[in-house]
């Protein structure tokens, strides 16, 4: 185009965030600096990038920015900045933007809401929902969403059954498919699986891949091999199984050591051309990102990273740690699994952040997978090793790993 305006790079940038390209709008971005000012529009989606790629300098580099240039804070600034923070890590940044925001409207509690159960706040989630009514502010079904997902990364399962069961008769909001995705999701964690599979199959409306997918997840995370196996069936039989319902089963087959179930699931998804997505981990230093994938050996520093996580290695022997080899889903043998969890991308990662910030800083990692029991536990020694405070958000929450303790309390 010979000419651009702003609502040009608006639109571009916006369509690289929602189409799930957050680099290239942050590319594009600064881009747009050199050439004029960004706008509220502007704001609102860079914000939104940062918040995916979870990078917080970055995030907060934009913040100054608002403050400086006289953007103004109006409700939906505002409410993407609470929402960069709290994907972020910086969840008492973003509680601080929401004190400060004037005239708060229902969308700037639903994000606060949904902030405090990615990080496993429920308490303060259900304290700002009652401070919700108080102000007379009518919850919507998104609020919902986030109370049942606070309800669920803390196992209150009967607090959470009665706010389900409140949408209608109190609020008068028909539950949907998503807030019944919820109540799959926390019973499910709970352990109650046969009634979170009676309650699917006794849905209003019809399931969705995503719910099938919740349960088969909670399936795995308990060992319940024989109702993972029946809901497959189910779903095969019905042409609704797809890549995820052959991946849950197959890793539920590799965490039994039931090899000729892993090698049946493995020649389906072959047949199917399902190909399982590789776990990537982030850390973000002086505003750049650097990935890792397991047993990464492509970065820079990588002679320096190893040699980390051998003084590593030498702190976690001398604290008692025992590897979890049995959550390595592949048929080798002991050493070799023993190898494998030690070079998990999410250490690389914090062994990175260890040689390349300033003793006593935060850690902050981006998982794009849930996080293993043994790099959790790991985690947690390092934590208490080097007086570090290491946040690591995984595909489904937030975990604040302090002086070997973790803010979920082993619980996600």
């Amino acid at each position: 185009m010979p000419e651009r305006d702003a609502v040009c790079w608006n639109v571009m940038i916006g369509g690289y965030v929602k189409y799930g390209k957050p680099t290239e709008a942050l590319t594009l971005f600064r881009k747009m600096l050199t050439k004029m000012n960004p706008n509220e529009v502007t704001i609102v989606a860079v914000l939104s990038a940062c918040g995916q790629l979870g990078v917080l300098e970055s995030g907060k580099w934009i913040h100054s920015y608002v403050k400086n240039n006289s953007i103004h804070m109006n409700v939906h600034v505002g409410t993407a900045l609470i929402d960069m923070y709290s994907k972020c890590g910086g969840l008492d940044d973003a509680r601080m933007v929401f004190d400060q925001l004037k005239n708060k409207d229902v969308i700037a509690y639903n994000s606060m809401i949904a902030a405090y159960a990615m990080h496993g706040c429920c308490r303060e989630a259900l304290i700002l929902f009652s401070d919700m009514g108080r102000r007379r502010t009518r919850p919507t079904d998104i609020s919902f969403i986030g109370i049942l997902n606070a309800c669920a990364h803390s196992g209150l399962v009967s607090v959470g059954k009665g706010v389900f069961l409140s949408m209608k008769t109190k609020h008068g909001i028909e539950p949907s498919i998503e807030h019944y995705g919820c109540m799959v999701n926390l019973l499910g964690r709970a352990g109650f699986l046969e009634t979170a599979y009676g309650f699917v199959k006794n849905m209003k409306v019809d399931p969705d891949p995503v719910i099938w997918g919740t349960l088969l997840d909670s399936c795995s995370l308990h060992g319940n091999v024989h109702l993972a196996e029946e809901i497959v069936k189910f779903l095969v039989d019905r042409n609704l199984a797809n890549s995820g319902t052959y991946i849950l089963l197959s890793n539920l087959y590799g965490a039994t050591s039931n090899w000729v179930g892993v090698a049946r699931m493995r020649t389906m998804m072959k047949t199917h051309g399902v190909q399982k997505e590789p776990g990537c981990s982030s850390i973000e230093v002086r505003n750049t990102v650097h990935e890792f994938v397991a047993g990464d050996v492509k970065h820079p520093n990588s002679k320096e990273i190893y040699m980390m996580l051998e003084e590593i290695n030498g702190w976690l022997k001398g604290h008692g740690y025992r590897p979890r080899t049995d959550i390595v889903l592949h048929d080798v043998g002991k050493t070799e699994r023993e190898r494998s969890l030690a070079v998990h991308s999410e250490r690389l990662a914090i062994a990175f952040g260890l040689i390349s910030t300033e003793p006593g800083s935060s850690i902050k990692i981006v998982k794009n997978l849930r996080v293993c029991s043994d790099c959790h536990e790991v985690t947690k020694l390092i934590s208490k090793i080097t007086r570090r405070k290491i946040v690591v958000r995984d595909r489904n929450r937030f975990h604040h790993f302090t002086d070997g303790s973790c803010s979920c309390g082993d619980y996600w």
